[in-house]
């Protein structure tokens, strides 16, 4: 999750994007009811310093293109609800834009995994 560390300065920025994250997985999971969605992984949250946008990583368990736009779309749907339970949940000056975004670094990271085991074995045969 290194490149999805809050922006924000100080450990308050970063308390708050690690509430978000908690709350919004818990979100998603229990009250986003949108088949579109279906399972998904936050992978990290960025939160603007003046917490006016949280930018939302995702990753999904497909690697089709057409079911990974009809999860963004879901999820872009439905931001707006999110950031209303937001607000509700978490006690801030102000309630951040979500926006979500995915994040393709574990489906390639699983693809490398493959190709190295696959030239391992075509190795260890040789």
């Amino acid at each position: 999750m290194g490149r999805h560390q809050p922006s924000s300065g100080g450990s308050r920025g970063t308390r708050v994007a690690e509430q978000l994250h908690h709350e919004l997985a818990q979100l998603i999971a229990r009250e986003v009811k949108d088949p579109r969605v279906g399972m998904v992984t936050l992978t990290g949250v960025e939160l603007t310093a003046d917490y006016a946008v949280a930018t939302v990583y995702y990753s999904a368990l497909t690697d089709d293109p057409a079911r990974l736009g009809e999860t963004d779309a879901g999820l872009k749907a439905a931001a707006g609800f999110l950031r209303s339970q937001i607000g509700r949940r978490v006690r801030i000056h102000t309630t951040p834009e979500i926006r979500f975004v995915h994040d393709a670094s574990l489906a390639r990271g699983m693809r490398m995994s493959r190709l190295i085991d696959e030239a391992n074995a075509r190795h260890g045969e040789d």
